[in-house]
């Protein structure tokens, strides 16, 4: 059976939409929501976020869970000024384009910031910063993978999906670790 050719088509991801488990911890930008397959992170939320699941798909509450101590070790170093990047196990769900522009922003270093316009060339679809902006704001790893570093061609703080103003605190504090 052949699917015909206007029927909605459902996007190729990656990750894993089995079962989840959820943890959260408390930040300096407010509580953080972990999600994980078991194994993988398949989700950082920060509370409020735009485009953040409902709570009921998070699974059980389980906050001894691997990966979760680890992820909470290195947020608290993060925000501490002693981590600059994070190694986590990390499976986002979404379509390869998303998952392409979720790779680009783990490339920007700590500190430093790069506009739509140069992230969508460094994804190799230069003119497709509206795309990018899209895929940007739906990065389901918040501060892990820093769509905070994004900014307008002026470099402007413009929309983040946890609000201008944690996307502010979270740039200031990276800018004032990286030139201490």
């Amino acid at each position: 059976m052949t699917t015909p050719p206007d029927a909605p088509r459902r996007p190729r991801t990656h990750g894993s939409p089995g079962p989840r488990i959820h943890s959260s911890v408390d930040t300096p930008v407010g509580e953080v929501t972990l999600v994980s397959d078991g194994t993988h992170l398949v989700g950082v939320y920060l509370d409020g976020q735009k485009h953040r699941p409902d709570v009921a798909t998070f699974g059980a509450r389980d906050d001894d869970a691997a990966p979760f101590s680890e992820a909470r070790r290195q947020l608290g170093e993060y925000f501490a000024g002693e981590r600059t990047a994070f190694d986590l196990p990390l499976a986002p769900v979404g379509t390869a384009f998303q998952r392409g522009v979720w790779a680009a922003l783990a490339r920007i270093p700590y500190g430093q910031t790069r506009s739509y316009a140069t992230l969508a060339a460094e994804v190799g679809q230069p003119g497709a910063s509206r795309a990018v902006g899209a895929a940007v704001g739906r990065n389901p790893i918040s501060v892990v993978v820093p769509c905070h570093r994004v900014v307008g061609a002026n470099g402007d703080l413009t929309g983040y999906a946890g609000g201008v103003e944690r996307k502010r605190a979270l740039l200031d504090l990276e800018r004032d670790h990286a030139s201490a």
